[in-house]
Formats: structure tokens, sequence, C-alpha cells
């Protein structure tokens, strides 16, 4: 990355003066070493940002979108999350780790479909499904739109213009989606100018092995990972904004009191093959509303020691004491994700 440094000889200068000049040129290569080192490690810490690009990957969560938060966040990167809807209700605990992780979260359709063949109140619906279902997961209300395949219309426009979305197209495309290697992804990304957008997806292997050499190249430049403005659709600075500190569905198991109220406590005792039993325990109030979130497709089909009700998705549960004293439970269905768990959202008195 760093080309060698050499020193030049003048048939006048002293063997003292040259020795010093050596000396002088080898600390200065070891300490451009060190710096080349420290850039590779976390490239968005360049002592300089002479602009700032958007990086954003379309299409998740998917099930890799663990293992691409990762690579973000060991190259000290921020990016824009062009999630899909139902891939969001179907994983609410993913995209909530694309806040948790710093990202920002934007909103990329219901389903993926060809939207410029749609009715205007078809588009309307879908943004707006897409929208409540991004901010049920990760608390944040999408601010930016980007169709799929990038086609749009004045109509499609207009409709994300009325629910407060910006539409984001890109201005590089990696090329990812169409198969490109590592190499291929890294000269498109060599492309990118300050205040520009690359195209990127979640669950590819080879856009994640591309990262680092992406970071390396833009800290060369002194280009730096930001947002994209809602008012421009440019990329600009991070505003600072951090991550909210309360987890929406996907909070801890266990609540903290607020005052005057109580603290639930969730575990699981009982795991089998297709269902597992989840025990509550409430402390610091005999009268007790407990709220419950599931994470899709899974389902609660029993429940004891507790009065149940349930809001319009079906994965919401409130319980609320019955008079059997202050430990519930409940069966839950797993449906193909034997991996989540229940988690508590509030306890309250009364």
């Amino acid at each position: 990355m760093y080309a060698s440094i050499g020193g030049f000889r003048r048939p006048s200068t002293p063997r003292t003066s040259r020795l010093t000049v050596r000396l002088a040129v080898l600390a200065s290569t070891v300490a451009l070493s060190a710096a080349g080192l420290a850039v590779a490690a976390t490239p968005s810490s360049a002592a300089v940002c002479n602009g700032y690009v958007g990086l954003t990957f379309d299409d998740g969560p998917t099930g890799s979108t663990s293992a691409l938060l990762s690579v973000l966040r060991a190259n000290g990167v921020r990016a824009t999350m062009f999630n899909v809807g139902q891939n969001v209700q179907s994983n609410q605990s993913a995209a909530w780790a694309q806040v948790d992780a710093g990202m920002w979260v934007a909103n990329h359709s219901w389903n993926h479909a060809h939207m410029t063949s749609m009715s205007q109140s078809q588009m309307q619906s879908d943004l707006s499904q897409t929208n409540s279902a991004i901010q049920s997961a990760t608390g944040v209300r999408p601010q930016l739109f980007r169709p799929p395949y990038g086609e749009t219309n004045s109509t499609l426009q207009s409709v994300a213009s009325s629910l407060g979305l910006r539409q984001v197209i890109w201005d590089v495309d990696s090329q990812d989606w169409n198969g490109a290697s590592v190499s291929q992804i890294v000269s498109n990304a060599g492309r990118l100018q300050a205040g520009q957008v690359i195209l990127m997806h979640d669950g590819i292997q080879n856009t994640r092995d591309a990262i680092p050499q992406i970071m390396a190249n833009l800290s060369s430049r002194n280009l730096c990972p930001g947002m994209i403005s809602p008012s421009t659709g440019r990329a600009v600075a991070p505003d600072g904004t951090p991550p909210p500190t309360t987890p929406p569905p996907t909070g801890t198991p266990t609540t903290p009191p607020p005052s005057g109220g109580c603290t639930a406590t969730a575990t699981t005792p009982n795991v089998w093959g297709d269902r597992y039993n989840t025990s509550v325990t409430v402390q610091g109030a005999g009268n007790w509303t407990v709220v419950v979130a599931l994470t899709p497709p899974q389902r609660v089909s029993t429940t004891w020691n507790g009065s149940p009700s349930w809001d319009s998705t079906g994965y919401v549960m409130t319980m609320r004491s019955n008079g059997s004293g202050n430990t519930f439970g409940f069966t839950t269905m797993m449906n193909g994700n034997s991996s989540a768990r229940p988690q508590i959202r509030s306890c309250t008195t009364g």
C-alpha cells in the first residue's frame, strides 16, 4: 500500500551527514509502516476526512447479517442497511442487531417487487408496511427508501415523499449481485468520490471479504464512511446520534424495575424438538402486568398462572396476574426457528 522510501546520494555530503539522513529515513519508514498497520486495523480512524461516502447494503436482514456486522465493526464502518420488510418481520433480532451495531436502517420495499407496475395505493401500502416493520423491530423510523432494482417513477417518488422517505439510488454499483469477485468489488468501490453512494448486498461472501480492502483504499484517499442525508441523498458526516439504548422486541430477558414497578425474569427450563417452556418470575409486585415478545414464526400454544392477551400481530403477549402467584409460564412452538427465545419488554404494577 505504501511506496518504499529511499534516500539519494549527494557527492558533496559528508559521511556523518549521510548517516544522519539514512537514520532519519529509516525512522520515517518505520513510522509510516506503523501508520499503515493502524489504518488496516481501523480504516475509519483516519486523522483527516476530506469527504464522506455512503456504504449501503440491500436485501437484509439475512442469515449472514451477523457475519456482515462483525466485518463492518472490525473495520470501524457505519453503513446504511436498506432492509426488505418481510425479512425484518421474520428476523427482528437481526434488524435490531444492525442498529445496535451503529448502522442506519432504511426502507427497501416489502418483498422486493417491481414497484413501478403497482398502483399508487399499492405503493403506499407496501412502503407503509415496511416502515412499520422496521420501526417495530428497531425503534427507528426510516427516512430513506431505495426502490428495488433501482426502478422508479414520479408516482413512486411522490408516495415515498408523502411518507417522509428520501429516495436514494446509487452512484457506484459494486456488481456483487452479478457474481463479481473480491478484486472486482474492490476495484468498483475504488471509483467512489466524496458524497457518493455505493450499492452492495447483505448475504454475499465476496462482499464481506472485500470490505477491509475497500476501507484501506478509502483511507488512503482520506475518505470516510458516512451517513446519507435525508435532505440531499448524498453522503455526509455522521450526525453523532447514538443507537437506541433500549431494544424493542429483542431486549434483555430481565427488565429493570422502574420507580414503583417490578422485575420479570425469564428462564427456559424445558426444551424439546419442536417446542419449549418459558417460566417467568415477577418480583416487586403482587398485581403485575408483563409484556413478552416472540420472534416470528414462533407461537405460544399454552399458558398458565396468568391471563394473556395478544396484539394484532400475534407475536406480543401481555400477561396479567390472576391470583395464581408471581410465576407464570407458557409453551412456545418453534415452527422452524429453534434458536430464538421470548424477550421481556416490560413489567409494570397493576
